[in-house]
C-alpha cells in the first residue's frame, strides 16, 4: 500500500518550522538600550580612533565586511543589530557562532556609534590576529612583501591590501605616516582581504634593518624615473616599497632601495594613483615570479 503525504500537509509544516529555527535565531539577541554598555563604548571608541579596542579587536559595519570576516574564520566577539534591522539579524544569526554576543539597539542609539551616514543595521566587534616580523619573514619566499611607507588616503590602501592578497603577496608593513588599517574606509577598500593578508606596524628604521638581516631585496616605485617596470627583477625574498601619494618615499629610506622601478604611461599623466601603481606593480611581480 502506498502512502501519499499531502502537499497542503507538508508546506504548512516547512513554514512552521522555519518559523520557529528563525524565532529562536531572535531570541538570541540582547535588548541594550543604555549608552553606558561597556561593549558599546569599545564599539563607539574602536570607530572614533580607526584602533583596536584594548582587547585587540577591530569594530566593522556592514553586511559584507562582517560575512567576509566570517567566512575567513575570524573570532566574532560581538555583533549589534539596530532594531529596524530585525529582518537581516534573521538571516545573519545562523552563520554566528552560538557563544557570540548578540545585541539590538534602539535604531538612534546605533546611529550615533557607527561611521556610516547610511547604516545597514549591523556593526561588530571581530578579534584579529597578531603577526610577527619572523611570521612575514617566514612567507617571503612565496610572494613579495609589500611596505606602506606613509600612505594617508584609506581608499589606496584598502585597494593595496586587496590587490596584494590577490597577487599572492607574503603580507605587508605599514610604517610610521601611513592611515591606519582599521580605518572604516580601510576596511570596505580592502573587500575583506585585511582578515587573510598577514600584516604588521613597524617604525621604517626597524624594518630596514629586519628585512636587511634576512637577506631581503628592496625596490622602491617612482613615476619619475628607474628601471622600465617590464625589465625589472622580481627575484624573492623581495620588499615593494609604496611611498605617500604626494610625496613618495622620504629621501632616506630612497637611499636605502636596491632598485627604484617606473611604470612606463603618457607624458601627459602626471602620476598614477597609489593604489593603481601598487597594483600594476603586484601584477608584473606575480607574472615573473610564477613565470
Amino acid at each position: 500500500m502506498y502512502h501519499i503525504t499531502s502537499l497542503h500537509t507538508t508546506l504548512p509544516m516547512k513554514r512552521d518550522a522555519n518559523a520557529r529555527q528563525s524565532g529562536k535565531a531572535l531570541d538570541r539577541l540582547r535588548p541594550v538600550a543604555g549608552r553606558h554598555n561597556q561593549r558599546l563604548k569599545d564599539l563607539r571608541q574602536a570607530f572614533r580612533r580607526s584602533e583596536l579596542t584594548d582587547a585587540g579587536e577591530c569594530a566593522l559595519e556592514g553586511v559584507k565586511l562582517i560575512e567576509e570576516a566570517l567566512r575567513s574564520g575570524q573570532p566574532v566577539e560581538s555583533v549589534f543589530f539596530s532594531e529596524s534591522a530585525r529582518p537581516l539579524a534573521e538571516k545573519l544569526l545562523p552563520q554566528i557562532n552560538a557563544r557570540t554576543e548578540t545585541v539590538v539597539l534602539p535604531d538612534a542609539l546605533f546611529k550615533s556609534i557607527v561611521p556610516s551616514e547610511a547604516p545597514q543595521g549591523v556593526a561588530a566587534l571581530v578579534k584579529l590576529p597578531a603577526f610577527s616580523g619572523a611570521q612575514l619573514l617566514d612567507r617571503s619566499g612565496a610572494g613579495p612583501l609589500v611596505v606602506a611607507a606613509g600612505l594617508q588616503d584609506p581608499g589606496n590602501l584598502g585597494t593595496i591590501l586587496r590587490s596584494a592578497e590577490a597577487f599572492g603577496a607574503a603580507g605587508i608593513f605599514l610604517t610610521e605616516g601611513t592611515v591606519s588599517p582599521y580605518n572604516s574606509k580601510v576596511l570596505r577598500g580592502s573587500a575583506g582581504s585585511i582578515f587573510r593578508l598577514p600584516m604588521m606596524r613597524l617604525s621604517s628604521g626597524e624594518l630596514i634593518r629586519l628585512l636587511r638581516a634576512h637577506g631581503v631585496r628592496l625596490v622602491a616605485t617612482s613615476s619619475h624615473k628607474g628601471t622600465p617596470l617590464p625589465k625589472a627583477s622580481w627575484a624573492l625574498p623581495l620588499a615593494i616599497f609604496i611611498g605617500n601619494e604626494g610625496a613618495g618615499l622620504p629621501r632616506e629610506l630612497m637611499h636605502q632601495m636596491d632598485e627604484t622601478v617606473v611604470i612606463p604611461q603618457s607624458a601627459k599623466v602626471e602620476s598614477l594613483n597609489a593604489g593603481v601603481a601598487a597594483s600594476i606593480v603586484l601584477y608584473e611581480a606575480a607574472r615573473k615570479v610564477r613565470g
